[in-house]
């Protein structure tokens, strides 16, 4: 799904950006170029990148071993 027609920033590379390491709106913003122009999706776009944090988060949680 597009969430910025202006720079044509799909989810998609949103949540590329966050498994690539970005764990900011700045730094979403930096790498996509999402809501650089109008700023009409900003609202959209951290909403979807807070859902990828989240589930990078959980992924990583997931990954975590203990000693018996």
């Amino acid at each position: 799904m597009y969430v910025c027609l202006c720079k044509g920033v799909n989810d998609r590379a949103i949540r590329d950006a966050v498994e690539e390491g970005a764990r900011s709106w700045r730094e979403v913003r930096e790498r996509t170029g999402c809501a650089t122009q109008c700023g009409k999706c900003a609202g959209t776009g951290k909403g979807i990148m807070r859902e990828a944090i989240s589930e990078e988060m959980s992924l990583a949680a997931q990954d975590l071993a203990y000693a018996v």
